[in-house]
């Protein structure tokens, strides 16, 4: 206490004390904070369980699937595919449900096949009310009997709206309408263009909100379709590699639950494949797929069923 009178030393002990006791109150508030963002992360993990593992999908186009729903999960089902994703509707059509009544039987031999089903539409962001309704009629779609989508994606990709802060302004309020109206257990998923993609091609979406759409949708599924820009082994895999580091960089959280959609399919040879998984496994993704189903091989369903899908820590080439 050299230096200090007495009245200033009480003063300072004072000091010293409160200064303790703030500082025990905030390690306390950052440790409950933290124990809140990890039981958040658990909730959050559990409840996008469907996005886990090997995927497909199925959009509105592919007008033979739909006449066949229960020989199609058959084959899904044979292949070890574990979540459908299937394609309510998009803003060019008449409808907000196209084929309901096949929507259904899919809903039931899926759930009866122990498959998931996703329920996906695709906004153009131009009609903001147009595009909830008929998000939320996927959301509430039920079956005779009262089964509905185990989650719902938005697929984000429509550049109809071309100022982009306005997108990006009707893009997330929609997101924020879908979680109000689902509500906070409901698993809801942004699919996303590729980052890598966007780097390319800069003047698509300049400041997509990575981070406000993280904070809105429980996982990301990015259009990782690299078959675009190259289809040799390491091309693949630096591509998919990129995708993945840029979302869990963008978003700034690393956890985040991520499904690769990649392909396309039919443009996807054996080294793409090699380069895909490996990606696949060293960024310990949760779950992925090859769009779409009826262009998917035997081959590369056997190739995908043996992804350790978030079964390890990203590797070192992948953080």
């Amino acid at each position: 206490m050299t230096g200090l009178r007495k009245g200033q030393a009480r003063r300072a002990a004072r000091i010293s004390i409160l200064a303790a006791a703030v500082l025990a109150c905030a390690a306390s508030a950052a440790a409950a904070s933290s124990s809140g963002r990890a039981e958040s992360r658990a909730h959050r993990q559990a409840d996008v369980a469907v996005y886990e593992g090997l995927g497909s999908w199925i959009d509105i186009f592919a007008a033979s699937v739909w006449t066949r729903p229960e020989a199609t999960v058959s084959s899904l089902a044979a292949h070890g595919v574990g979540t459908l994703y299937l394609q309510t509707s998009n803003y060019s059509q008449t409808t907000a449900l196209r084929r309901p009544a096949a929507l259904a039987r899919f809903l039931s031999a899926a759930h009866a096949s122990g498959l998931a089903v996703v329920a996906w539409y695709l906004p153009s962001l131009a009609e903001p009310d147009r595009d909830y309704q008929r998000a939320l009629a996927a959301i509430r779609f039920r079956t005779h009997d009262g089964q509905g989508f185990d989650s719902f994606a938005l697929d984000i990709e429509a550049s109809v709206v071309r100022d982009v802060l306005l997108r990006n302004g009707r893009l997330l309020a929609l997101g924020r309408r879908l979680r109000a109206a689902a509500g906070p257990d409901y698993p809801l998923g942004a699919i996303i263009p590729s980052p890598v993609g966007m780097q390319r091609h800069r003047h698509y979406w300049p400041g997509f909100p990575y981070a406000p759409l993280a904070r809105t949708f429980d996982v990301f599924l990015p259009m990782a379709y690299f078959s675009y820009y190259t289809n040799d082994s390491g091309g693949v895999y630096a591509y998919t590699r990129g995708v993945v580091r840029q979302i869990r960089a963008q978003t700034a959280t690393p956890d985040l639950p991520i499904h690769v959609i990649g392909g396309i399919a039919n443009r996807v040879g054996g080294g793409a494949m090699a380069g895909f998984v490996r990606a696949l496994s060293d960024c310990a993704v949760s779950g992925a797929s090859l769009y779409a189903y009826p262009q998917t091989t035997a081959g590369q369903w056997a190739r995908l069923r043996d992804v350790p899908f978030g079964a390890f820590e990203p590797s070192q080439a992948c953080r």
